[in-house]
């Protein structure tokens, strides 16, 4: 069985780790917080909606007041791209030493999320020896609102970076044809690619036709709230031409795992049915992933943060 991490171990004790999400959340912002609590840290959850942002605060000021508070990490998500390092080289130039993990930013990554489905799959393929090596040459196919999110972008990344072929998938308002040239340019941050090899991408705008070769595949939600009108007008057509169900995978003789990084949107990325066979899909697998991989990312940067020596995870 996959990790679940639910053991409490003492490799944090005495830290704070405060959860700052400008975004609603469900299972990014409760997985981090478990994983904070089952490493036995402290843990301080901001709501925007009660908090001085309302009163005409910043957000760096915000920040500041949870490092003044002895926090050690915060977890940040925010709808726009850069924030997490933003605020990170902020705190730098005033000599702070708090760690920032991205939980989300904008249309640009989610790290944690692109971390656990490697994970989900590897485990997949690989029960015994989950590594990425599990994931060289696998053909992955991510299908559905490309442009808007932030989890393919990461999954692209770490996909390919493991020797995965990715294939993308969904109409062109969603899955523009510049996404072809995606890993052409270094990963964000770097001047050079610091994989030497990755592995292929590719757009495919016929799902049976990519469902037919594929070893698994991602749907992703429909991020209504960020599209500009007229990019999707009819829902009943997008499901009819990308959505999963079992028929759509029966019909294809595609016997493969499908994730879902969530929410989902039933009957729209995928039919009710399918969602609910827990032996089709891997998106409670996914979830449950979430709280170990969150707690190994705590526990390493607090470690690289600290010249104290932590106790072992194990």
């Amino acid at each position: 069985m996959p990790v679940t991490g639910a053991r409490r171990l003492p490799a944090l004790q005495g830290r704070l780790v405060a959860t700052l999400f400008f975004e609603p959340s469900t299972r990014t912002r409760s997985s981090f917080e478990l994983a904070a609590k089952r490493l036995s840290a402290d843990v301080s959850s901001f709501s925007p909606s009660s908090s001085s942002l309302s009163k005409g605060e910043s957000l760096l000021d915000t920040a500041r007041t949870y490092v003044a508070m002895g926090a050690d990490m915060l977890v940040v998500r925010h709808r726009c791209t850069g924030v997490p390092r933003q605020l990170a080289d902020a705190l730098e130039r005033t000599g702070e030493r708090t760690v920032i993990l991205n939980a989300g930013d904008g249309l640009h990554s989610h790290p944690s999320q692109g971390l656990l489905d490697l994970y989900t799959l590897a485990y997949h393929f690989d029960p015994a020896n989950p590594l990425p090596e599990a994931l060289q040459g696998r053909r992955v196919l991510i299908v559905g609102d490309i442009l808007h999110s932030r989890v393919a972008r990461s999954n692209l990344w770490a996909l390919s970076a493991c020797g995965a072929d990715v294939v993308l998938c969904g109409p062109p308002t969603l899955v523009p044809d510049a996404f072809a040239d995606f890993l052409a340019e270094p990963p964000p941050g770097q001047t050079m690619d610091p994989v030497a090899q990755r592995g292929s991408l590719t757009i495919c705008r016929d799902l049976d036709e990519a469902l037919s070769g594929a070893d698994a595949v991602m749907t992703l939600r429909l991020q209504k709230e960020r599209m500009r009108q007229q990019m999707l007008t009819d829902l009943y057509r997008y499901h009819r031409d990308y959505g999963l169900s079992h028929e759509r995978l029966a019909r294809c003789g595609a016997s493969i795992p499908v994730l879902h990084p969530g929410p989902v949107n039933r009957g729209i990325e995928m039919s009710g049915a399918l969602l609910d066979d827990l032996s089709s899909n891997l998106v409670e697998s996914q979830v449950s992933n979430g709280i170990p991989i969150r707690m190994a990312l705590l526990y390493l940067m607090a470690a690289a943060e600290s010249s104290v020596d932590s106790p072992p995870l194990g």
